[in-house]
C-alpha cells in the first residue's frame, strides 16, 4: 500500500472511536428519540409528547425535578459555602480530618444516605422512637423534605471542595488593601471575596444540581409519591416492558433535555473557574476565640458528621444483631455471615462488572484523551463535544436506551452481562478522557516528536515516552472511576437479571423489603471498596481532592 495512503495509528484510533461512539452511544439514543415517537399500536405520532405536556401526573415529575434540583443546589450552596470559608479562613482543629467526611459522604451513594436517614427518622426510626417515648411527636422523613436533606448533605462537597480551592488561592493582598480602605470583615468578604469565588459557587451548585435531577435511588426510597422524571421513566419502564417503552423513552428525552441544559450552563461556569493565586501571598488562617471559635467548629463538624452519616450509620447497623429482618439488642455478624453463604455472587457481580468496564475505560479512554489532545480537528472537536452526551444522560436514561437498542435485532444483550459492563463503560468514559486530555496538555509534544525523528513509530512513541510521564493520572482516573462504577445503580436497576444482579441493586432491593442489617452490610462492604480506591487515587493525585469533581 502507498504509504500516503496508510492510515496512520491517530487515524486508526479516530476511526475506532467515532465507531465505538456509534454503536455504544448514538443507537441507543437514537433508539430512544425514535421510539419516544411511536404510540402504542407502533405508529408514528406526537401522542407521547402531547401526554406528557397535557397530563398533569408528567407536569408534576417534571415540576418535582426542577423542586429537588434546585433545593439541592441550595442546600449545597449552604452547607459547602460555609464549611468551605470556614476552613479556609479560620484555623479548625483536625480540618484534614473534616476534609476526609467530605469525601466520605461525595463516595457514598446517595440512596445509601436516604437508607440511613430512614432508620433515624423513617416512621420506626430509632431517633423518632426515642422523641417520641419523650413525648415528642415529629413526621417521618419521607417526601420533599427527606429528599432535600439527603440532596444537601450528600452534594455539599462539590461546592466545598471548589470553594475551598477558590478561597485559598485570593491575593491576599486584595484583602489588605479592603482592610486598609476601613471596610469591615463583612464587607470584605462580601465585595472582595465573594465575587472571585462567585464562578466555583456557580460550578459546584450547578454540579449538584445536575446529579441531584438525575438521582433515581432517593426519591424512589424517600418520595413515597414524590415522583421526579426519573421514577417516572422507570415506573414507565417497568409497566411496559416486553410490549411498548414509548411513555418511558420520551420521559428519557425529556430528562436528557433538561440534563443538557445544566450541563451546558455547567461547564460554562467552569471555564470561567480560572485562578492565578500568589503562593507567596496567600490568606492567612486565623485563630477564633471564645464563642466564635466554638461556632465554628460546631458548624464545621457538624456539617460534615451529618453528610457522614451514611457511613456511620451503615457500619453500626451492619454488626447489629437480628432475627430475620428486625434488629434486637447487641451486636453480631450474623448480616456478613448471610453476604458470604447467600449474596457473595452480588459482591463478585459488583467486582467483576466494575473491574471490566474500568479496565475498558483506562485503555481507551486514554487513547481517545491523547486523540483529543494532540490532533486539534475538526474531527477531534467533534469527538470532544459527542462526549458531552454520556456525561448529560441520567443512569435510568441510560438503562432504558440500551434495553431499546439491544433487546432485539442482530446485536442482543439484554439479560447479558455484557450489557451491564457497555452501559457503565460509555457513561464514565468521558472523565478519563477528559482528565487524560488536561493532563497531556500540560506537557509538551516535542520529546514524543523526537521519537518519532529517531525512527520509533507513532505507537511505540506513544507508549515508550508519553504513557509513563502520565501513569499516576491514569491509575487516578481508573480509581475513581471505579468508584463511580461500583456505585451505579439507576441503568444497573434497569438491566439487571437474577444472574447479574450488583451491590447497589441488591441494597435497593433489602432498603424496600425492610431488611436493614443485610443491606447495611452490603453498603459498608461497598463503602469500604469505594474508600481503599479513593486512598490509592490520592497516593497517585498528592491528596489533591479537587480530583474527585
Amino acid at each position: 500500500m502507498n504509504a500516503l495512503l496508510r492510515p496512520n495509528f491517530w487515524t486508526l484510533v479516530a476511526i475506532f472511536t467515532w465507531a465505538l461512539l456509534i454503536l455504544l452511544l448514538f443507537l441507543p439514543v437514537g433508539s430512544v428519540l425514535t421510539s419516544s415517537f411511536y404510540d402504542r399500536s407502533g405508529q408514528f405520532s406526537l401522542a407521547n409528547y402531547a401526554a406528557f405536556f397535557s397530563e398533569r401526573r408528567f407536569f408534576t415529575a417534571f415540576v418535582n425535578t426542577l423542586v429537588v434540583g434546585f433545593g439541592g443546589l441550595v442546600g449545597a450552596l449552604v452547607l459547602g459555602s460555609i464549611m468551605g470559608f470556614c476552613i479556609s479562613r479560620f484555623q479548625i482543629a483536625g480540618s484534614r480530618f473534616v476534609s476526609l467526611l467530605a469525601i466520605l459522604a461525595l463516595v457514598s451513594p446517595p440512596f445509601i444516605g436516604a437508607y440511613s436517614w430512614i432508620v433515624l427518622f423513617g416512621a420506626g426510626g430509632l431517633v423518632r422512637g426515642m422523641l417520641r417515648d419523650m413525648g415528642i411527636t415529629m413526621p417521618p422523613i419521607y417526601g420533599l423534605a427527606g429528599i432535600l436533606v439527603v440532596f444537601s448533605l450528600k452534594f455539599y462537597p462539590y461546592v466545598y471542595l471548589l470553594v475551598l480551592g477558590a478561597l485559598s488561592n485570593v491575593n491576599r493582598s486584595l484583602e489588605e488593601a479592603a482592610e486598609g480602605l476601613g471596610l469591615t470583615p463583612w464587607q470584605r468578604t462580601l465585595k472582595i471575596s465573594f465575587p472571585l469565588i462567585l464562578p466555583a459557587l456557580s460550578a459546584g451548585g450547578l454540579l449538584a444540581l445536575i446529579h441531584a435531577i438525575a438521582d433515581f435511588g432517593t426519591p424512589r426510597l424517600l418520595g413515597r409519591g414524590y415522583s421526579t422524571l426519573a421514577t417516572e421513566a422507570y415506573a414507565a419502564y417497568s409497566a411496559e416492558v416486553g410490549s411498548n417503552m414509548s411513555m418511558g423513552t420520551t420521559i428519557s428525552v425529556i430528562l436528557i433535555a433538561v440534563s443538557m441544559i445544566f450541563v451546558l450552563l455547567q461547564r460554562y461556569m467552569s471555564r470561567r473557574n480560572v485562578y492565578h493565586g500568589n503562593m507567596i501571598n496567600k490568606p492567612i488562617k486565623i485563630r477564633l476565640r471564645g464563642w466564635k471559635n466554638v461556632l465554628a467548629h460546631v458548624a464545621v463538624y457538624g456539617i460534615g458528621l451529618c453528610g457522614a452519616l451514611p457511613v456511620i450509620i451503615s457500619v453500626i447497623y451492619s454488626f447489629r444483631r437480628t432475627s430475620g429482618p428486625v434488629f434486637q439488642d447487641g451486636f453480631a455478624f450474623q448480616s456478613y455471615e448471610r453476604i458470604i453463604f447467600n449474596l457473595g455472587d452480588v459482591v463478585r457481580n459488583s467486582l467483576t462488572f466494575s473491574g471490566a468496564s474500568v479496565l475498558l475505560i483506562v485503555v481507551i479512554g486514554t487513547l481517545i484523551g491523547c486523540l483529543v489532545a494532540r490532533r486539534t480537528t475538526l474531527s477531534t472537536s467533534l469527538l470532544d463535544g459527542a462526549f458531552m452526551i454520556p456525561y448529560v444522560m441520567p443512569g435510568i436514561v441510560i438503562g432504558i436506551a440500551y434495553i431499546a437498542a439491544f433487546n432485539t435485532g442482530p446485536v442482543v444483550l439484554t439479560g447479558t452481562a455484557t450489557i451491564i459492563v457497555l452501559s457503565i463503560f460509555i457513561r464514565r468514559l468521558p472523565y478519563t478522557v477528559r482528565t487524560t486530555a488536561s493532563a497531556l496538555r500540560q506537557i509538551s509534544p516535542s520529546m514524543e516528536e523526537a521519537a518519532v525523528s529517531l525512527g520509533y513509530s507513532p505507537f511505540r512513541a506513544f507508549m515508550r515516552v508519553t504513557v509513563p510521564l502520565i501513569v499516576p493520572g491514569i491509575i487516578a482516573g481508573g480509581m475513581l472511576s471505579f468508584v463511580t462504577a461500583i456505585n451505579e445503580l439507576s441503568s444497573s436497576l434497569v438491566l439487571y437479571v437474577g444472574s447479574t444482579m450488583t451491590m447497589p441493586v441488591r441494597i435497593y432491593l433489602l432498603i424496600l423489603d425492610g431488611d436493614f442489617g443485610v443491606a447495611a452490610a452490603l453498603a459498608t462492604i461497598l463503602l469500604a471498596i469505594s474508600g481503599v480506591a479513593v486512598y490509592i487515587a490520592f497516593r497517585f493525585l498528592g491528596r489533591n481532592e479537587q480530583a474527585l469533581l
